[in-house]
C-alpha cells in the first residue's frame, strides 16, 4: 500500500521516491502514486508522456539509473539563498522562482516543477551536481534558529497577538505527517516533519500582522523570522540530499 504523499512538496516526493526506485526499494506502481500525490498528473514539458501518473518522469529516472545514479537531490532555494544549487544561471533562476527543484546528478539534469491547475509541469535544465547538505548540521542549525527566533519574538510579546504561533514555534515535538519510507533514515524523516511544520509557522507569522504595533515592529518581526526561514530551507534540502543522509539502520 502506498502512503499518502499529498502534503509533501513535489520536490520531496520526486527526491525520496525517485531515490527509492533507483535503489530497488520502490516498485513502479508505488513510484507513480507517490510522486503524483493529489495532482492529476505530472509531465516533463516537451517530453513524451509515457505514464498516466508521472508522464515521462520515469523515462528520466530510468536514464539516471542507466547512467549510474543512486539518488535524486532536492533543493529549496530563494532569492539571495540558492541553497542546494550550483547553477548554471538558467536553472538557478527557474528553481528560485519556483521555490524548489530536483537534480538528477548522473545525467547533469535539473527539473523545476510549475503547478498549472491540477497538473505539475516539470521544466528541464542543465544542472551542475551540488555538494550534499549535511543532515546533522542542518538539524542543529534549525534547532538553534528556533531558539533564537523564539527569544526575539518573546521580546516583541508575540504571545499577546498570536499565542498559537508562539506555542507551535517552541514545541519541538510538533511536525506534519510524513509517510514512512523504508529506504529513508528515521532522522531524515523526523527532520523533514519538523522543517515542514516550521515552514508553515513562518508563513503564518509573515502573513499575520496581528497585534503588531506598527510598521517598524512588523519589519522587526520579519527580520527575526528570516534566519529561521533560511534554516528551514536548508533542512528541507538536507532531507533531499541522499548522499548526506546518515547510515540506514536495518
Amino acid at each position: 500500500m502506498t502512503s499518502d504523499t499529498s502534503d509533501l512538496p513535489a520536490a520531496v516526493r520526486l527526491s525520496w521516491w525517485g531515490t527509492g526506485w533507483l535503489r530497488g526499494e520502490v516498485a513502479h506502481p508505488a513510484l507513480g502514486a507517490a510522486i503524483a500525490g493529489s495532482e492529476l498528473r505530472h509531465l516533463v514539458v516537451g517530453a513524451p508522456n509515457d505514464d498516466p501518473h508521472v508522464g515521462s518522469l520515469l523515462t528520466f529516472l530510468t536514464a539516471e539509473r542507466t547512467a549510474g545514479g543512486h539518488g535524486i537531490v532536492g533543493a529549496f532555494p530563494t532569492p539571495g539563498d540558492p541553497v542546494g544549487l550550483r547553477g548554471p544561471r538558467a536553472f538557478t533562476a527557474a528553481a528560485i522562482e519556483a521555490g524548489q527543484a530536483v537534480l538528477l546528478p548522473a545525467l547533469g539534469t535539473g527539473l523545476v516543477p510549475v503547478q498549472v491547475g491540477p497538473v505539475v509541469e516539470w521544466h528541464e535544465y542543465d544542472a551542475r551536481r551540488p555538494l550534499p547538505v549535511d543532515l546533522g548540521d542542518a538539524d542543529r542549525g534549525l534547532r538553534t534558529a528556533v531558539l533564537e527566533t523564539a527569544e526575539g519574538l518573546a521580546a516583541l510579546d508575540v504571545g499577546s497577538w498570536n499565542p498559537t504561533l508562539a506555542d507551535d514555534l517552541i514545541d519541538l515535538r510538533a511536525g506534519v505527517a510524513v509517510p514512512v519510507a523504508g529506504w529513508v533514515p528515521d532522522r531524515t524523516r523526523t527532520l523533514l516533519a519538523r522543517a515542514l511544520h516550521l515552514r508553515d509557522v513562518v508563513e503564518l507569522a509573515l502573513a499575520d500582522d496581528g497585534g503588531a504595533l506598527g510598521v517598524g515592529e512588523a519589519a522587526h518581526r520579519r527580520l527575526l523570522l528570516e534566519p529561521l526561514a533560511a534554516a528551514v530551507r536548508r533542512a528541507l534540502t538536507a532531507c533531499c540530499s541522499p548522499d548526506g543522509w546518515p547510515p540506514l539502520a536495518r
